[in-house]
């Protein structure tokens, strides 16, 4: 069994805020990541039940390092965007204080998620379709394969709000969406 990681950045990024709890989304359906691979919408969804049935949850990981795990994610859901997760980065460990600076000074605002593929297709092309993934961890990192997966949400204990990191995004956002309509 080989456990596989997606890195995602983006537009929808990750946001931390109070006291270290943060936001975004792991993963975004039908946008092809850098590995040529496309997750399509309900690949999380079955992995996502057992994990609930079993009372398990998705690890938060610094790096896909299992020995740094550095919070909690207290959400995890599937909607119409792709893999959304809100948690609370842990700032008690060094390494979360850490990484929640690293967040808040813009460092890192990447997401990755750490699988197995259950179910998927060639494409058509050098990539695959992902219809099934057992998901194991969702991890935050430097550099993401997926330019879509990045923290969007962050509250911390500085200002709530800054005008250039929220130009940025909309920014971010709206390269995105003509980079998905371009033919």
């Amino acid at each position: 069994m080989t456990l596989e990681h997606k890195f995602c950045a983006g537009a929808t990024g990750m946001t931390l805020t109070d006291g270290h709890l943060i936001e975004g989304y792991a993963s975004v359906f039908g946008a092809r990541d850098q590995g040529g691979d496309t997750v399509a919408p309900g690949a999380y969804a079955a992995s996502l039940a057992a994990l609930s049935a079993r009372g398990g949850q998705v690890k938060m990981l610094w790096q896909h390092d299992p020995a740094q795990p550095i919070g909690v994610w207290d959400e995890v859901h599937e909607d119409a965007v792709g893999l959304f997760v809100k948690g609370r980065i842990l700032t008690d460990l060094d390494r979360g204080r850490e990484a929640a600076a690293l967040i808040a000074a813009g460092a890192i605002d990447g997401l990755s998620i750490g699988y197995r593929t259950k179910r998927a297709t060639k494409d058509g092309t050098a990539g695959r379709l992902l219809s099934e993934l057992e998901l194991w961890e969702v991890s935050l990192v430097t550099f993401p394969m997926l330019p879509e997966a990045r923290v969007a949400g962050v509250k911390g204990e500085g200002p709530t709000s800054d005008p250039l990191r929220e130009m940025a995004k909309v920014l971010r956002g709206a390269s995105a969406a003509l980079g998905r309509t371009a033919p």
